[in-house]
């Protein structure tokens, strides 16, 4: 693009906070709240990439309450989206043919709980902020972190609208709009774009371990009637996954004979011919699973990573001029499954120790914000399941024995903290690893790529330039491809990334089909060295989901 300075518009607020996910939406009325019960003026805004609130949240879902019934607690006088009430557990560990029930770990009992759309619970969560007069501004991306002189953050910037593919403009261009801001909230979910560089700039992770995720693939199905159970909730652990790979399955029976079915895959795996989208696929055509789905119609598809390290891998949460909430900061319990109640939790937290911020007049840190969340049931809810998750790097069943321990012997009391590793540095080479075979799709049960990303409404303008970047373009066949048979081709869930080649089979590139993207993170987080760089679209681009 051409460098003539450009005059962009601002607006000033008290709080931007960047993501309308639970997160975002619970500081956002907690504010909202105090300011009103206390007569304080205070002015709020969220930026939401997605082209409405929801459009680009994905998770099981199954809710725990606790962080509603504080925030709002006359929810259900209110017609909150929460419909379906959990009514049993089942616990299945799969073989190639069969399997058998197992006892339903202490963590994952959800008696009392929900089964939910999150996006149609955010969507409600908007409504009630917008009532409190927070404005919520979605189809505008986060894509710059604004700074003063004293290099505290001192709001956002949303990205240029109409910047070709070759870095003009085009005669739709629009600059983008500065949002400025006494404090500026980043609720990013996993891997926030904005949130990385904040981590580099503040060295908010030197203290804490490297982060471990995982990726979930998600489907929304209509399956017959007669074969649902509103309230049933199933998971499984083993099969198609190896016994050192960490994953497992999520079957939630909702209202109006939907299900939502999902995998997980860990994505410190060791196999570079894994491709986590076939995994979830053949695990679908599992006798004890199949039934379910015979029958039946998909009607929607997506997929999202997801933190997995627990207590040990939260960062410093607060930094002049802003702060950490949810799924960026990396609150997900993942022996429960859930991660709604604490990301809310951590709003509500920042949210009342903001507030005597403004009203003290003071500036830097929040630094109260860590200090009241320590003093909550969030932390030492975190803290008492921190050993699991990192107790299954030896495998599956060390690690079943070590949850087992932790559970029910320790009872989180253990005297010791298990650490984590960086993901990307744990693929082996590809002659190191044998291959995996996976079926053809079926069309009826399991699905190829592209029929996947059609459900998930994925749109992107096409003339603009595309937001997976790499920093080296050499990399992806001088050492992906040589070394590792481009892991990139098969850990993306949406088919972004494909090795094409002349008609002769020669002079091997890595073609980018950014308009394909649904926003899971997978490839920043995965890849080898560390050389795709995600950074948002355009604003509204991306998924947009349906009841996900």
């Amino acid at each position: 693009m051409s460098e003539e300075a450009v005059e962009r518009e601002f607006m000033e607020y008290d709080v931007v906070i960047v993501g309308a996910g639970p997160s975002g939406l619970s500081t956002a009325i907690k504010l909202k709240q105090l300011a009103n019960e206390n007569d304080h003026e205070l002015n709020v805004c969220i930026v939401e990439k997605g082209s409405e609130v929801g459009a680009h949240i994905l998770s099981g879902a199954v809710i725990e309450t606790r962080a509603l019934d504080e925030l709002i607690p006359d929810w259900k006088d209110k017609d909150a989206p929460l419909k379906t009430q959990a009514k049993e557990d089942r616990f299945i560990w799969l073989s190639k043919t069969g399997g058998f029930k197992l006892p339903t770990p202490p963590h994952m009992n959800n008696h009392g709980n929900y089964i939910v759309s999150l996006g149609n619970f955010c969507r409600w969560l908007a409504t009630q902020a917008e009532e409190l007069g927070v404005e919520i501004y979605p189809g505008f991306a986060a894509a710059e972190v604004l700074y003063d002189a004293d290099g505290a953050v001192a709001g956002i910037a949303t990205g240029d609208m109409g910047i070709g593919k070759d870095g003009e403009k085009t005669a739709g261009y629009e600059p983008g709009v500065e949002l400025r801001a006494k404090l500026t909230v980043f609720s990013e979910g996993c891997r926030g774009s904005l949130t990385k560089t904040l981590f580099e700039k503040f060295d908010l992770r030197k203290d804490a371990d490297p982060q471990t995720f995982a990726i979930g693939i998600k489907e929304l199905w209509e399956i017959e009637p007669e074969k649902h159970e509103p309230g049933l909730i199933v998971h499984t652990l083993g099969w198609p996954l190896d016994t050192q790979t960490y994953g497992g399955s999520f079957l939630y029976h909702l209202e109006d004979n939907q299900v939502a079915v999902g995998f997980v895959v860990g994505l410190d795996y060791k196999n570079p011919h894994l491709s986590p989208f076939e995994e979830f696929q053949r695990f679908k055509t599992h006798p004890k699973m199949r039934h379910w789905f015979e029958g039946g119609r998909r009607i929607a598809y997506g997929a999202r990573a997801l933190n997995e390290g627990g207590f040990q891998s939260i960062p410093k949460l607060t930094f002049p001029g802003g702060l950490l909430v949810g799924d960026t900061a990396g609150f997900l319990n993942v022996p429960k499954i859930k991660g709604t109640h604490t990301a809310m939790k951590s709003g509500i937290t920042a949210a009342e120790a903001s507030f005597d911020w403004f009203r003290n007049q003071s500036t830097g840190e929040v630094s109260e914000y860590p200090e009241r969340l320590k003093k909550t049931w969030l932390w030492p809810e975190l803290k008492s399941v921190r050993n699991i998750r990192p107790g299954f790097v030896k495998g599956l069943l060390p690690g079943l024995a070590n949850a087992g321990l932790e559970a029910y012997v320790l009872r989180g009391k253990a005297p010791w903290t298990l650490k984590h590793h960086d993901d990307h540095s744990q693929l082996k080479k590809a002659d190191e690893m044998p291959k995996i075979e996976y079926p053809k799709p079926d069309g009826k049960i399991s699905f190829d790529r592209n029929s996947s990303v059609f459900l998930s409404n994925t749109n992107h303008e096409e003339n603009q330039p595309a937001h997976l970047t790499l920093k080296d373009a050499s990399i992806p066949v001088e050492h992906n491809l040589a070394l590792y048979d481009a892991p990139e081709q098969r850990y993306c869930p949406a088919g972004v990334y494909e090795i094409v080649r002349d008609d002769n089979g020669d002079n091997a590139r890595l073609q980018i089909n950014a308009q394909n993207c649904v926003h899971c993170k997978t490839c920043d987080i995965k890849d080898v060295t560390q050389n795709i760089n995600w950074v948002v679209p355009e604003g509204g681009g991306g998924p947009n989901y349906p009841n996900m």
